[in-house]
């Protein structure tokens, strides 16, 4: 039951997020005095939806991986690069060219300085990637995230004209990242010895289900607050499409020919690419809505869109990107308990 519930809560992602889209846009606008007078609660209930997001995906993540996974650092010093160095900059002059409201833009930076998200972890197992790198990949770039986040925030965030409070992003990620990500690992340890590892798994969708429920709240809310200035400034978010188009078109492509001119096999590169390209928007929201106003979040609010749109086609590719790397086609088994396991957004 609760693995059927968290598949049609992934499957169905798009569909979710545009419906919490739709329908935040719609009461927001058509009771935006209400929704004014009613802003502390709003904001009350976002810092829930963001915990609820945010810990049970940390509960998810399986340490466990860290110390094989280290031994492979070409490829983690890869994904850390796309990561830390190729997406920040690459949003940085997206937002400058594109997104002319310095909010907008400065949201867009953000959203690619946060790193990638652990259902890059599903998608590789799905693709009968290298599971463990994958996991690496990701739990590193957390806590790197932890000082390259304030970091890029304060070297280029100023040009976008919108002030950056170093003190309450770093309480934010405090609370965002670091607290969760504490409270996470114990609790799946408490949950290792009390129910074992067989019956963690069995609970392991509630988690993943959480995360994704948590999310859609998230952009629910921010919608419902912002629907009033997102419906005069439409124009602005209509060019959102283009430079997360380009970014995940560019950097898909970029991955997969350095990991073939570095002669890295089918399965690291699989490992790799998903963890360098897929953002971990629930993340940048939580930032960006504890830090700064909800438009800085619009961006990584509508990512999801886009992002699962070109991961997914990406992963339908397997076959022609299995020939390009000269591993085996692709045998007809079961591969989705890979992702199962750690199956979170």
């Amino acid at each position: 039951m609760l693995a059927k519930i968290h598949n049609n809560l992934k499957k169905y992602m798009i569909l979710y997020v545009i419906v919490s889209i739709g329908l935040g846009w719609l009461l927001g606008y058509q009771y935006g005095h209400a929704v004014k007078h009613y802003q502390p609660t709003l904001k009350t209930l976002i810092s829930v939806a963001v915990f609820l997001m945010i810990y049970p995906m940390m509960v998810n993540i399986r340490m466990s991986a860290l110390v094989k996974a280290l031994k492979n650092w070409k490829g983690l010093g890869l994904v850390l690069t796309y990561n830390f160095v190729w997406a920040p900059l690459f949003g940085y002059a997206m937002g400058r060219i594109f997104l002319h409201d310095p909010q907008l833009g400065f949201g867009f930076f953000m959203a690619m300085v946060v790193p990638c998200s652990s259902m890059s972890i599903g998608y590789t197992g799905l693709s009968e990637g290298n599971l463990e790198l994958a996991t690496v990949s990701v739990v590193t770039s957390f806590i790197v995230a932890i000082a390259a986040i304030p970091f890029w925030a304060k070297l280029l965030g100023g040009s976008f004209n919108v002030p950056v409070p170093m003190g309450l992003l770093l309480h934010t990620i405090i609370v965002v990242l670091i607290l969760p990500m504490i409270l996470g690992y114990l609790t799946r340890i408490a949950l290792l010895r009390w129910l074992k590892e067989e019956n963690f798994k069995k609970i392991v969708p509630l988690f993943a289900s959480l995360t994704l429920i948590g999310m859609y709240m998230i952009v629910f809310l921010i919608f419902l607050m912002k629907a009033n200035v997102l419906i005069k400034k439409w124009q602005l978010v209509a060019l959102l499409f283009i430079p997360s188009t380009a970014f995940y078109l560019v950097t898909l492509a970029l991955v997969t020919g350095i990991s073939k001119l570095l002669g890295f096999s089918y399965e690291d590169h699989m490992g790799m690419v998903f963890a360098s390209t897929g953002k971990n928007e629930g993340t940048a929201i939580a930032i960006a809505t504890s830090a700064f106003s909800p438009l800085v979040a619009v961006p990584a609010a509508m990512m999801p869109i886009f992002q699962i749109v070109f991961l997914v086609g990406y992963l339908k590719l397997e076959g022609q990107v299995r020939k390009l790397f000269g591993a085996k086609p692709i045998e007809a088994e079961e591969t989705i308990p890979h992702a199962k396991e750690v199956g979170s957004v």
